[in-house]
Order: structure tokens, then sequence, then C-alpha cells
């Protein structure tokens, strides 16, 4: 699988990019919010999803891990295609799609178009538990500066930890520092644990 895709942005569209990646323009469908954090003609590096269908293999661009992370879980709900789950991320930022999940926020969701009360309760009850397992409500109503500690948590619990200790720990050290990166955030917690 295509994990993410470095090169020049060669064209920029508010559904799709073309990435030049070695020679090679790679055509990206995209969100609005990704679409509003791309710089123009210049390096970039989007998280991807490839999309595997019978009749086509589409690539999904992100600007960031949990971008990718939420649309990978949407399209994981039963009527909830590649399409919808692309539309929410444009209507809502990645933000306000988890915090409508774990609070269940029924119009929120509803208001995205193409979902109705149906899909909307869908997506409540298949992803409330994992939005919350995964991301814990606190990390979710502080928005998206805690972007870094929840990658460095899910790379911390890849490596084998247990996400309560890991959680502690990585909670003191963006108390102690709030600009730290993911990698200051993951060596800090490997010497404390």
């Amino acid at each position: 699988m295509i994990t993410h895709i470095q090169g020049k942005l060669v064209e920029k569209n508010p559904t799709d990019v073309v990435i030049d990646c070695n020679g090679v323009g790679y055509f990206i469908n995209i969100s609005l919010h990704t679409f509003s954090e791309l710089p123009t003609g210049e390096n970039v590096k989007l998280f991807t999803h490839l999309l595997i269908r019978e009749d086509s293999h589409t690539l999904y661009g992100f600007t960031s891990v949990a971008e990718r992370e939420i649309f990978k879980l949407l399209i994981s709900v039963s009527g909830v295609g590649a399409s919808i789950a692309r539309t929410m991320l444009s209507s809502l930022a990645p933000e306000q799609v988890l915090d409508a999940i774990a609070t269940n926020d029924i119009v929120t969701i509803q208001s995205v178009k193409g979902i109705g009360a149906k899909t909307a309760q869908r997506v409540v009850l298949d992803l409330k538990d994992k939005i919350l397992k995964v991301y814990g409500l606190s990390s979710i109503s502080a928005g998206s500066s805690n972007t870094n500690k929840n990658e460095a948590l899910s790379a911390l619990e890849t490596l084998g930890f247990v996400r309560k200790q890991s959680e502690k720990v990585v909670d003191s050290i963006v108390k102690e520092n709030p600009q730290a990166t993911i990698e200051m955030i993951i060596k800090q917690a490997l010497k404390n644990l």
C-alpha cells in the first residue's frame, strides 16, 4: 500500500491534486480541509490511502496522519463510502468529526451533504467506542494541538507500551513542552517508560 507521497505539487484543485514524484504524476483525491492546508507549487508530503475496487484504484491524500485515520474509520462504517467520508472531512475539520462522534452529536454529522439520520446514527454507533479508545475524550476536546500527542501515543502503542502508562508520561511531557514535536515526545517517553 502507498502510505505517503512526497514531491512537487504540480496541480491543485479543491477536490484533487497532482504530485510529481520523480517524473511520475500521482492524481490524489483530497478534502477541502487538506486543500486549505496545502501550499502552492512547493514540495509537499501527503499521507495517502489507496482504495482498491474491482474497477478502480483510487488514492486519497491528507496533510496529517490523524485525518487519514479518521477517513479510514469513516469508510469502515456500512453505508459510508469514500466520497461521503471525503465530503464529511471537507465540511467539518477532523477534530469536529471526532468531537461529534464522541459526543453523540448526530445533528452535526447529519449536516453533511449525503448523510441522513440513519447513517449518522450508524457512524456514531460504530465509531464512538473506537474513537474514545484511540483518542480519549480529553484529547478530542482539546483539539488539534494534541495531534502530536496522539501520534506519539499511537507510535508507543505500536512499540508495545500500554496506552494508559504511555498517556500519563506523554501528558507530562506535553505539559512541560506544549510545542514538542512527535519525535521529541516519543524520545522523552521512551526514557521515562
